[in-house]
């Protein structure tokens, strides 16, 4: 795969994570960290616009509730 180098700013709080993740052997760089965010984020923007086709536009907040319960996922709103 072709990579290319790039410079980004980031609250210091989550670079502190990302190092601490890289340090605790959870990724093998920065780099690696960041690259599996933004791919984790494409396959939720990809999934979330599957389901907009599906329902004819944003699925209702009420079934993404159902979904995330079932699916044992955070809501975003409690995950802080």
């Amino acid at each position: 795969m072709r990579t290319e180098r790039v410079t980004i700013s980031l609250p210091a709080d989550l670079l502190a994570a990302a190092r601490q993740a890289v340090a605790h052997g959870a990724a093998p760089s920065i780099s690696a960290y960041v690259a599996d965010a933004l791919s984790a984020r494409q396959l939720r923007e990809r999934s979330l616009a599957t389901l907009a086709t599906l329902y004819g536009g944003p699925p209702p907040p009420d079934e993404l509730d159902e979904a995330r319960r079932t699916l044992r996922l955070v809501p975003p709103a409690a995950a802080v």
